[in-house]
């Protein structure tokens, strides 16, 4: 997962609130089992909370109370009486009642899905959603005051006293308690953002105007402020699928809830003069990304008062060891409710265990001034924020005070202060340092305003170098520079040759984000595990330099390279790009060659190509979100798709450049959310060559000879196995996330994910590029039929490892042919 770094780092980062009435316990039958999902509320009142998995409450109010009422289907409701105003660890029993003791689907818990008053009503809900909430109107406004916090929770003497906090002990001076766990917790990050939005329901456009934006201690970090909004997305209560944390989770109000959860009609009472129904409900099975938790639902709109929401403990999601969330609405008017707050508590942690350590992320949102049916143009809506705004990110104390639509506790405000001594600290300053290079891979040379890396790029391996290091670094003054410069240098033992390679890039205009860049780079490259050639001039794939490989790792080629380009936005994630290219082209090992007949007569050979080229590129990239306004942008979400399309044209003549041809490529790639059936990636390539080229100009079939995945190639396809001119790419992927496993009690408890694969490739190559072939190999190409390969792999390993079993469908017959194949990946993902 791409944000778990910034997870890590957020942890090396301070409060006083007393509830009234706190209590925790476990709720057991007469057997000692934990009962879970019972309801256990405050008599009286609508609060409450339903028991975990293991019978486990936690449950809090501002206000005094000396009893708790303790109910589930099929037992006898029970009231503890409180003897004071804090109770932990109570141990409750339920008695089972007389009557139901023989039916056994009211004892397992199963509710009845036909005669299910609770059902009826979530039926009724269904009719009516989409005359609640703000579907019912042409337009809307309304303003939001969103607040985000992260705390480290469980705090206790040993990490109090441990050595890492040496010399910031004040930060635990202030500590407060969960109302939702009961656990301890140490506030160390705080972000503030209010804004105005509007709606246009008839032409389907949704525009949020930033007014203003505060955290502590960050305030200009677009990219951080980006990652936040990325995290807690917003979402809608009556959808199937509620999507967050790059996850599909079945709301609890889906058409195929009465499939995924049990309902029970528990309650009916006045809340705020409209009689509401109080409905509880529990997921039928372990391990699937549901909820447990109840509602209340007005009985004549059938609209949504209040819900609350837990993820289920067992739910296939890693680093996440708690999701809360509650809603609440208001009305308008007789028959219009809306949302006025939104509270979501997620408790990241690297293990499940209940004594673990963690960061709670708590966001709450709050919404008025609600505004309907005022038109406004459709350009209004398309208007994009082109230029850095300081003042939206450093808002003086009297707009907050007028913006904010509750007031910060005196420990919220806390937090600020904090923070601003805290990076005073040398050890802190440490701490920031390492955990700043591991999300950006980049190390921080402040005084040079130079980022050294990336670090993950120093050391690589291939049959040519030997053992590569590579040392590079970039100018860095901020986010928004407007201009950056970057360089490398590399060096291979076995070789013993120097590589180098440097870039610039300049923005010029903002508004069409117009830019133009150069550079040049000598290196050795794998070029055969692409299609498409990279615009990055210092851009290298991970083929070319692996420490481990299946085969020889030797058909790499010399690469010199010069490149100038001028790029354009002209609407939004529409990038037009013009680059010129030449390139000098040559075999970096003697067991390899790139050589090509000159004269019809096939007696003369060359083995270097010295090319010039122009490209023409279009990428479009609806529905990308991205942060900050220099010349480089940070991409901050994944769910949108990328089509790109390229014209390049060889000329020859021109810094004595060999070739005249033309190439048009395209490529349509798409992640898809699939509800609850998991994730879905589909990349289709197409491209063709005209005139007469050689080997490294052609378009080879992509192979991947590494044990590590790299998609979009062939893991069971030799480099250079298929060369075309002509070709089609299809690949699909699709990650059932645990739902098939979960369904197998041995399996279950491991939260592994399974993920199918199907690959597949068709292209021929020309009789004219067939002739000038002078490598002393006949080109091969999938003409006769197309080649295809499939594949079935387990993620989720260990939270962090996948293995793809990968089988070659045919073409076996070929010398070398790997009918079979392990390749595995590092992923961290939610």
């Amino acid at each position: 997962m791409k944000y778990f770094n910034i997870l890590v780092f957020v942890l090396g980062f301070s409060l006083v609130a007393s509830a009234q009435t706190k209590v925790s316990g476990v709720v057991k039958d007469l057997q000692g089992q934990g009962v879970p999902f019972a309801n256990v509320v405050f008599p009286g009142s609508t609060e409450g909370t339903i028991t975990n998995e293991e019978g486990r409450f936690y449950l809090e109010s501002d206000s005094n109370y000396t009893s708790l009422r303790v109910s589930f289907v099929g037992y006898a409701t029970t009231d503890v009486p409180l003897q004071n105003k804090v109770n932990y660890n109570l141990e409750i029993t339920l008695a089972e009642e007389a009557e139901s003791m023989s039916e056994v689907l009211i004892y397992s818990g199963k509710q009845p899905k036909e005669n299910n008053p609770a059902i009826d009503i979530l039926r009724k809900i269904w009719e009516n959603k989409r005359s609640n909430g703000l579907g019912q109107f042409k337009q809307y406004a309304y303003d939001k005051y969103e607040k985000v916090e992260f705390d480290l929770n469980t705090i206790d003497s040993s990490l109090i006293n441990s050595k890492v906090f040496n010399g910031m002990e004040f930060i635990f001076d202030q500590t407060d308690t969960s109302r939702i766990t009961g656990k301890t917790y140490l506030p160390i990050f705080i972000n503030e953002a209010s804004s105005k939005v509007y709606g246009d329901n008839l032409i389907n456009e949704k525009k949020e105007d930033l007014l203003g934006n505060k955290n502590s201690g960050f305030n200009t970090n677009q990219t951080l402020i980006a990652f936040i909004n990325d995290l807690y997305n917003d979402f809608n209560i009556y959808d199937n699928y509620l999507k967050f944390f790059d996850k599909s989770f079945t709301s609890p109000l889906s058409t195929t809830g009465i499939n995924t959860y049990n309902y029970v009609l528990a309650d009916s009472a006045y809340i705020k003069d409209k009689w509401c129904y109080n409905i509880i409900y529990y997921p039928r099975r372990k391990n699937e990304l549901t909820f447990k938790g109840d509602f209340w639902v007005n009985d004549s709109t059938w609209a949504i008062k209040e819900i609350n929401m837990q993820v289920n403990k067992s739910a296939n999601i890693n680093w996440v060891k708690e999701i809360y969330i509650e809603q609440e609405y208001d009305v308008l008017n007789d028959s219009t409710f809306l949302i006025t707050r939104d509270y979501f508590l997620s408790d990241f942690a690297l293990r499940k265990k209940e004594e673990s350590r963690g960061i709670y992320g708590k966001r709450t949102t709050l919404y008025d001034n609600y505004v309907f049916d005022q038109e406004r143009p459709q350009e209004f809506y398309k208007k994009r924020i082109k230029e850095y705004n300081k003042s939206i990110y450093t808002r003086d104390d009297a707009f907050w005070e007028e913006n904010r639509m509750e007031s910060l506790s005196k420990d919220e405000k806390g937090v600020y202060e904090m923070l601003d001594t805290l990076r005073t600290v040398p050890r802190f300053k440490n701490l920031y340092s390492v955990g700043s290079t591991l999300v950006s891979g980049y190390y921080e040379w402040d005084q040079a305003n130079i980022d050294v890396g990336p670090i993950f790029s120093v050391f690589g391996f291939n049959d040519v170098e030997g053992m590569r290091i590579r040392l590079g670094g970039r100018t860095y003054f901020g986010q928004n520079d407007p201009w950056r410069l970057e360089g490398f240098g590399a060096y291979g033992f076995k070789d013993d040759k120097f590589k180098f390679g440097i870039s610039g890039k300049w923005l010029l205009d903002n508004r069409s984000r117009f830019i133009i860049a150069g550079g040049y780079r000598r290196d050795v490259e794998q070029t055969a595990a692409s299609l498409t050639s990279s615009t990055d001039v210092l851009g290298r794939n991970l083929a070319s330099s692996s420490l481990v490989t299946v085969g020889a790792n030797d058909r790499l080629t010399n690469i010199e390279l010069t490149n100038f380009s001028l790029e354009a936005e002209p609407l939004k994630n529409l990038i037009a790009r013009t680059d010129f290219t030449y390139r000098d082209l040559s075999s970096a090992s003697p067991t390899f060659n790139l050589d090509y007949y000159t004269d019809a007569s096939q007696s003369e050979v060359e083995s270097v190509v010295n090319q010039a080229e122009v490209a023409l590129s279009l990428i479009y990239e609806p529905g990308k979100i991205t942060s900050g306004y220099g010349v480089e942008r940070t991409v901050t979400n994944e769910w949108f798709p990328t089509l790109f399309m390229r014209y390049t044209k060889g000329i020859d003549g021109i810094l004595n450049s060999d070739f005249d041809y033309e190439k048009i490529q395209f490529s349509y790639r798409q992640p898809w959310r699939v509800g609850g059936f998991g994730t879905f990636l589909s990349n289709v390539e197409v491209g063709k060559t005209f005139g007469e080229v050689p080997l490294s100009l052609l378009s080879v079939i992509p192979g991947n000879q590494n044990l590590f995945s790299i998609y979009s190639t062939f893991p069971q396809l030799n480099y250079y196995e298929f060369v075309t001119d002509t070709y089609l790419s299809v690949h699909l992927e699709h990650n059932f996330g645990g739902l098939l496993f979960a369904r197998v009690p041995w399996l279950r408890r491991l939260n592994l994910r399974e993920i199918i694969g199907l690959r597949g490739a068709y292209g021929d190559i020309s009789d004219e590029n067939r002739a000038i072939n002078a490598t002393g190999e006949p080109y091969l190409s999938p003409s006769d039929k197309p080649y295809y390969e499939y594949s079935v792999g387990v993620g989720n390993i260990f939270k962090i490892l996948r293995i793809d079993f990968n089988f070659r469908g045919n073409y076996n017959d070929l010398p070398d042919a790997r009918r079979f194949g392990v390749t595995g990946s590092l992923e961290f993902a939610f």
